[in-house]
């Protein structure tokens, strides 16, 4: 299993408040798939199980997990970043051969760095340092691509972190937001298929009520899983969809509840505010929730990935960040600046569209394949 989600022990905590009659909504669908045992019954992946590392930690695990050669996810993370490897170390080639560090070649770094979407901060942190130690010396790309990785592995470490999930909320509920096309419905997919195969029980509320293919998508991912799905017709209202699946996700004594949203861009004042009433409705229910606020971001948006962050963290207190599309982006440096601005927590990245394609962030592993160096270089 993938190993992204950790969750605390129950604690004692107060019954919530009784939540109030909510205002009658259109008629809903709950998906219940009959061929799934439903419950805290693990449900086998499709096919020859592949053994991985899980996603899902706990403080007392359900069960021992064996992980999967190392080599497959580096392989895969290492064609991901491909692009963006090549960017990096075809520049540093270019730069350091035959040459001296001295100022030209220090500016020369500095402003590929910063072409890598590492970052100003990062990129002045690299040369900084690097002239500090080797300043007009003779020093060789590979030597200039461990000392970057190093400093990239440094900066990343704080915020490779899992998931956690509170056992004292029932259900644990988690708000996936982002803009168009970041992967929101397929990350909830994953999730609640490595939640559902650590005996976990999950509902899914299909919240993005715009496009009837979101609907039709996270139903599919509910029959894979064994999830129930609660879903309305298309425009219904979000909130009011949220709010229902949280109380029946409660009523059938749910571990967890994914709750899905539409897409929006970070400047589009209203649908961000829509986002704001879904939260507020959600409260109403339980006060606490929800208690995973989960941000998807493409890599491919480069340095925009830092506005989406910033509206999106206002509006509705993101506390954890996922990348996706590292494989279709020359882009994948604007983790470290992400990483060194914000430093939220990172619990996982994607380099393609398969069900194992989305793991657990590490920042080891990732800092060596950005530039192109075996992890245990």
């Amino acid at each position: 299993m993938f190993d992204w989600i950790k969750r605390k022990k129950p604690a004692d905590t107060p019954a919530a408040p009784v939540a109030p009659t909510p205002v009658e909504a259109p008629t809903e669908t709950v998906s219940l798939p009959e061929q799934v045992p439903f419950a805290a019954e693990a449900v086998a992946p499709p096919g020859p199980a592949t053994p991985k590392p899980a996603l899902i930690l706990d403080a007392a695990p359900v069960a021992a997990v064996e992980e999967a050669p190392a080599g497959s996810w580096l392989s895969r993370l290492r064609r991901g970043l491909s692009k963006s490897t090549n960017r990096l170390t075809d520049g540093i080639g270019g730069i350091f051969t035959k040459r001296k560090l001295d100022d030209e070649t220090l500016e020369e770094l500095e402003e590929l760095l910063i072409q890598a979407d590492l970052g100003p901060a990062m990129a002045a942190r690299v040369t900084g340092d690097l002239a500090k130690s080797r300043f007009g010396k003779e020093i060789s790309p590979d030597e200039v691509k461990r000392f970057l990785a190093d400093e990239i592995a440094k900066v990343l470490a704080p915020v490779a972190r899992p998931l956690v999930l509170d056992g004292s909320h029932k259900p644990h509920v988690v708000l996936v937001v982002g803009v168009n096309g970041t992967g929101k419905t397929t990350t909830i997919g994953k999730y609640a298929r490595e939640l559902r195969d650590a005996g976990k029980v999950v509902w899914l509320a299909a919240g993005d009520t715009f496009r009837a293919a979101a609907v039709s998508q996270l139903q599919i991912w509910g029959e894979r899983t064994g999830a129930p799905v609660v879903a309305k017709e298309t425009g219904a209202d979000a909130a009011g969809l949220a709010y229902e699946a949280l109380e029946k996700a409660r009523a059938a004594g749910a571990d967890v509840l994914l709750i899905d949203t539409a897409g929006r861009l970070q400047n589009k004042q209203g649908l961000m505010e829509e986002l704001r009433k879904i939260v507020r409705v959600i409260k109403k229910v339980d006060p606490t929730a929800p208690h995973t606020t989960l941000l998807t971001l493409d890599a491919t948006t480069g340095q925009n990935a830092h506005s989406q962050v910033e509206v999106f963290k206002e509006m509705v207190s993101v506390n954890g960040l996922i990348l996706t599309k590292l494989d279709g982006s020359a882009r994948g440096g604007v983790l470290v600046s992400l990483a060194q601005k914000f430093g939220l927590p990172v619990h996982a990245i994607g380099v393609g569209e398969g069900i194992d394609d989305l793991r657990p962030f590490d920042a080891q592993s990732f800092a060596a394949s950005l530039v192109g160096l075996d992890e245990g270089r």
